[in-house]
């Protein structure tokens, strides 16, 4: 999995030696992870080029778009969500200390969401991210905070680990959150958290709209519904 880890959007491409200095096992180990790797599809060699994802990776991101029991039971209620309101619904999950956009909806063109399938982003940042965020355990919250102070002063939630305890906690009483422009300009991002059957936070569903300043009482009755859809799907998977 070390290996694995080591493709993302910046290299894709790797050599032997980059691997073998990266990762510090022996040759002959890793020649023996790669071998398997490539035999299982998930990596791949092109002569000259390096080591590459291989198929098998795209075979699962289909299985799960299948399959994945989170998107198959929030999928109905994000059409309604985004064909409803001229907008994209965005399904998220929590994967280590980012946000995984899983699924979206669209019923516009007017914009396009810079957080598309299979792309990450900060816990900080956006209401789908922050609707997560809210629900991290103390301890989680402390040592997230200790590491990215400064992000968590400069994303508006306090300069201090009590004020961002208060920020959040004012999100928990309301149940759901809304930011506008925070990822993309123009835009409002309306999000509530989902949960598994532990009561712990999985992911987020939100939606995003072309439009900023929207009237309070509207505002509130789409925050309403999109924590009630929020709901119906943890108590789904329940």
């Amino acid at each position: 999995m070390s290996v694995i880890d080591l493709f993302d959007l910046n290299r894709s491409e790797w050599s032997f030696d980059d691997i073998y200095s990266e990762l510090g096992v022996s040759r002959s180990t890793l020649y023996r992870y790669l071998k398997t790797l490539m035999d299982s599809g998930f990596l791949t060699s092109l002569p000259g080029r390096g080591y590459t994802l291989g198929p098998r990776v795209i075979e699962l991101n289909y299985q799960i778009m299948m399959t994945d029991p989170l998107i198959h039971v929030a999928r109905p209620m994000m059409k309604e969500l985004s064909s409803g309101n001229s907008g994209i619904s965005l399904l998220c999950r929590r994967y280590k200390q980012k946000v995984l956009c899983v699924h979206q909806e669209a019923s516009t063109t007017q914009f396009l969401s810079r957080f598309e399938r299979g792309k990450a982003r900060p816990l900080l940042l956006g209401a789908a991210s922050l609707a997560i965020l809210a629900y991290f355990p103390t301890y989680q919250l402390t040592k997230l905070h200790h590491a990215q102070a400064g992000e968590f002063e400069a994303a508006g939630l306090g300069g201090s680990l009590t004020a961002v305890k208060q920020a959040l906690k004012q999100i928990r009483q309301s149940g759901w959150i809304h930011t506008e422009g925070q990822v993309t300009a123009g835009v409002t991002g309306i999000a509530a958290p989902i949960f598994d059957s532990k009561n712990d936070v999985i992911g987020s569903l939100s939606l995003t709209l072309p439009e900023v300043n929207i009237e309070r009482g509207r505002l509130e009755q789409l925050g309403e519904r999109i924590l009630f859809c929020a709901r119906i799907i943890s108590k789904s998977l329940t």
